[in-house]
């Protein structure tokens, strides 16, 4: 596995394993936004613009793994069952369904130097940060769909 300048690992894989425990302790759905590239195995017909949305929730998927360089899993698409393997730096976010609470992994763009792969600038994402909208306020009532936003 390799590590960054310093010799430590990375961060990723460890804050998506948090995220997804707070996601499941808090009783939310938590879906992963992924990056599909050629290391990725996912059903090609559910990506849209080289991303897919995964719902990684317990009751959706069976044998999930998160370890520091893959998720894996079980789930159906369309009652077809599908092995799934996701490399951790193609995880864009993970966030919860019913809030829109969770984390964005931005990855900046890489150096002429690819010797080390580069690290995630992680960002907390929330439903009441201003983002496109002109920062307009949550629907008092708690509808709409959440979306994701990265805050600065």
């Amino acid at each position: 596995m390799a590590g960054t300048e310093s010799g430590s690992l990375p961060q990723q894989p460890y804050f998506l394993r948090a995220m997804y425990e707070w996601c499941v302790d808090s009783g939310y759905t938590p879906y992963l936004t992924v990056n599909v590239d050629a290391r990725t195995s996912v059903p090609k017909a559910y990506v849209r613009d080289g991303r897919i949305v995964l719902n990684i929730g317990p009751n959706a998927v069976r044998n999930l793994q998160m370890d520091n360089d893959w998720v894996t899993f079980s789930a159906r698409f369309g009652g077809t069952p599908h092995a799934i393997e996701v490399p951790v730096a193609n995880v864009l976010a993970i966030h919860a369904k019913e809030t829109g609470e969770g984390m964005a992994f931005v990855t900046p763009p890489t150096a002429t130097d690819v010797s080390e792969p580069a690290q995630p600038d992680l960002r907390v994402m929330t439903n009441n940060d201003e983002g496109d909208d002109g920062g307009a306020p949550p629907s008092p009532n708690g509808g709409g769909k959440p979306r994701l936003r990265v805050v600065k």
